[in-house]
């Protein structure tokens, strides 16, 4: 179930094989093995978008393969429904983590691995004159996270803007705030 509520050890030990005590002995409470399943569904999609980052600065030789990289990450990070449940699984970590000292430094590693990754593409593109320098890099990076996770804000209503709509929408947002001339 999504709901960390209903989560009841007896049955995590019934599902899992798992005794009692060794449940409690290796995570300490109930809290605990929540804590763990968080930071390990938030590292792992972590780990995944930061391969995805990787492969623009590999890619791109040109403005043009940088912008269409970029792009398509974005637009892959931004829509459909596996990415919808992406986006409030990471939202509820955070959420949890904000109350939970511990789940903040576990997951505050994958969150900064994402951001320094993130950050590395926009100097990349700065580097090579592609992307403004008058935004730092490191500012630009968490601006474009905000609104990729903001985005569920939206996916909560009861109306919520179609992908098509919102790629656009980034798109044009993201030229105005990160290229520094119009794309010819």
């Amino acid at each position: 179930t999504s709901d960390e509520i209903t989560i009841r050890i007896p049955e995590i030990c019934e599902a899992t094989g798992v005794n009692y005590g060794s449940v409690y002995h290796h995570f300490g409470s109930r809290e605990g093995v929540i804590d763990a399943a968080y930071d390990m569904m938030f590292t792992t999609m972590a780990e995944r978008d930061v391969a995805s980052l990787k492969l623009i600065s590999h890619a791109a030789q040109s403005l043009e393969e940088y912008v269409a990289s970029l792009q398509g990450v974005i637009g892959t990070f931004a829509s459909g429904p596996e990415r919808r449940a992406h986006r409030a699984i990471r939202v509820r970590a955070i959420s949890a983590a904000m109350t939970r000292p511990d789940l903040k430094e576990r997951i505050g590693a994958a969150q900064f691995q994402i951001t320094e990754e993130l950050t590395h593409v926009v100097e990349y593109g700065q580097e090579r004159d592609w992307l403004r320098r008058d935004m730092s890099a490191h500012s630009s990076a968490v601006i474009v996270q905000v609104l990729l996770v903001g985005r569920t804000v939206d996916d909560i209503s009861n109306e919520p803007i179609d992908d098509d709509e919102w790629s656009t929408s980034m798109q044009l947002l993201l030229s105005d705030l990160v290229y520094p001339q119009s794309r010819n």
